[in-house]
């Protein structure tokens, strides 16, 4: 690792840093998160030589999911046990949801994409519009000879598009969810603290050694989940902690978009971004069914089956107090669902033909 890597790594978080504080003064939401994420992907953008470092990332997915963990309390998971149809009929959407996203990107650009073989342009618009992480489904859609460099401008714009509009809107509006469903541990506990840090993070590493997707975030948080429901209450994390692990989930966001971003494909991210702000209207209206059917707050259902990351809709939950268990539950089941079924999904929609290559 050299000292110019770490210069610039210090002074990503420097500039995050100062990004949070401003908006930690401007009242905006998730101020840790959303203030580094926008300041890093500008400056990223603008040629700026930002950079963040994976450990710095996998340590924020940890504390975050540590914390998440805390709310599962066997009432709240008996709560969010009885809502299993729901989530399965959430999983469902997200699969129908994607497909259908692919398809309208699909018809939009075969027209227009002369040097691309429709096989090839028909895998990158699947995998660009399935609702999953976005490093699994890029490596999914390499898989399938997709154009990986479209599937992942795709999904980390609409990532960003999705966790900076959703929790604006939500603080305007004033909406309010399960807010009180809150962690039975508030209190820090340093002997406590430390037994938590040492059981999420060991759930973590196992995670990673298993390739499981999001390890950090999932290892720990089921530990903790398991934990809590046990009715073990060790530690709550320290709000300093939870704040950093926005603040350097945020940086990793933002780096994504380099310079070359702009020069991706403009009418391909155009429509994407286009795609995205439908996406957003439609899941709205599908959790107000969801929430006539199960009697629970539209807008915790709405943070529970939007087309963010699992990450930042949880962040988005705990910071604005909308129902975290739920929103968690639905997030974590449709990451999961998704990324076993998505590449059947496709290959069963759209078979090889005898040459090898999707219809």
């Amino acid at each position: 690792m050299s000292a110019k890597f770490l210069l610039r790594v210090a002074g990503t978080l420097l500039l995050a840093w100062a990004a949070a504080a401003a908006c930690v003064a401007l009242h905006t939401p998730l101020p840790w998160m959303l203030g580094p994420l926008v300041a890093t992907s500008v400056l990223s953008m603008a040629g700026a030589p930002t950079e963040s470092w994976g450990p710095l990332r996998n340590g924020g997915q940890w504390a975050i999911g540590a914390a998440l963990g805390l709310y599962f309390t066997p009432e709240v998971s008996a709560l969010v046990g009885s809502l299993w149809w729901a989530i399965v009929l959430g999983i469902g959407w997200a699969l129908l949801l994607g497909w259908g996203f692919g398809a309208w990107l699909y018809r939009l650009h075969a027209p227009r994409m002369h040097g691309v073989p429709a096989s090839m342009l028909r895998s990158t618009s699947y995998f660009a519009g399935a609702i999953g992480a976005a490093s699994e489904m890029t490596l999914l859609s390499e898989r399938e000879n997709a154009r990986t460099d479209l599937v992942a401008a795709s999904h980390s714009l609409r990532l960003l598009i999705v966790t900076i509009t959703i929790p604006f809107a939500l603080q305007w509006s004033g909406l309010q969810g399960l807010d009180i469903l809150i962690p039975t541990v508030r209190d820090v506990s340093w002997p406590g603290l430390a037994l938590l840090a040492l059981l999420t993070g060991a759930g973590a590493l196992v995670m990673d050694r298993l390739g499981r997707a999001n390890p950090w975030f999932m290892g720990a948080m089921l530990v903790s989940m398991a934990v809590t429901m046990a009715g073990l209450h060790l530690s709550a994390v320290p709000q300093a902690v939870v704040n950093a692990a926005q603040l350097v989930i945020g940086v990793s966001l933002g780096v994504r978009f380099r310079a070359e971003f702009l020069h991706t494909a403009p009418r391909w991210l155009a429509s994407v971004a286009v795609g995205t702000f439908g996406l957003m209207g439609i899941c709205a209206a599908f959790a107000a069914v969801l929430a006539w059917a199960t009697g629970l707050p539209w807008v915790t259902l709405l943070l529970g089956t939007s087309p963010g990351g699992i990450t930042e809709m949880a962040i988005t939950a705990k910071v604005l107090q909308l129902g975290v268990p739920v929103v968690t539950a639905f997030q974590v089941c449709r990451l999961i669902a998704v990324l076993m079924l998505v590449g059947p999904m496709f290959r069963r929609i759209y078979p090889p033909t005898e040459g090898g290559s999707a219809i």
